[in-house]
């Protein structure tokens, strides 16, 4: 048996999914972007008019979705520190990555999470980094 978990602090899921589901011990996050709840604002983004990306700031971006990965586990009666394994999407390694790792140094100091990292060419909004995490409960 499987429990829904919806956080009122992260953004609104983009499809027919729940921000998180636990399962015994294992708490399983959906796909987390730094999109800004309530809003379609994106942390570091400007937009053209077409709506297409005309520049971003992956720094503001990768600690946005970090603080909203936070909220839905602390929603969901976990903690950073729960993180066993974290799957990260972005959609330009060789520009990103740099800064995205530099980041995920300062957030994971001690104990970090396995970690796999990847780059696609798009993500179902225009954001450029998302996160996809498995927390061991407590």
């Amino acid at each position: 048996m499987s429990q829904a978990i919806e956080s009122q602090r992260a953004p609104e899921p983009v499809g027919l999914y729940p921000h998180a589901r636990k399962v015994g011990n294992l708490l399983f996050l959906s796909g987390i972007g730094p999109r800004t709840r309530g809003t379609k604002e994106i942390p570091g983004v400007k937009l053209r008019a077409d709506g297409t990306i005309e520049s971003y700031d992956i720094e503001a971006q990768t600690r946005s979705v970090f603080a909203n990965v936070r909220a839905v586990l602390e929603d969901a009666g976990a903690q950073w520190e729960d993180l066993v394994d974290v799957t990260v999407y972005l959609t330009n390694m060789k520009a990103d990555f740099p800064i995205y790792n530099r980041l995920w140094a300062e957030h994971f100091a001690n104990n970090p999470p396995c970690r796999t990292t990847l780059e696609v060419n798009c993500l179902p909004t225009p954001i450029a980094i998302e996160l996809k995490c498995v927390a061991a409960l407590r």
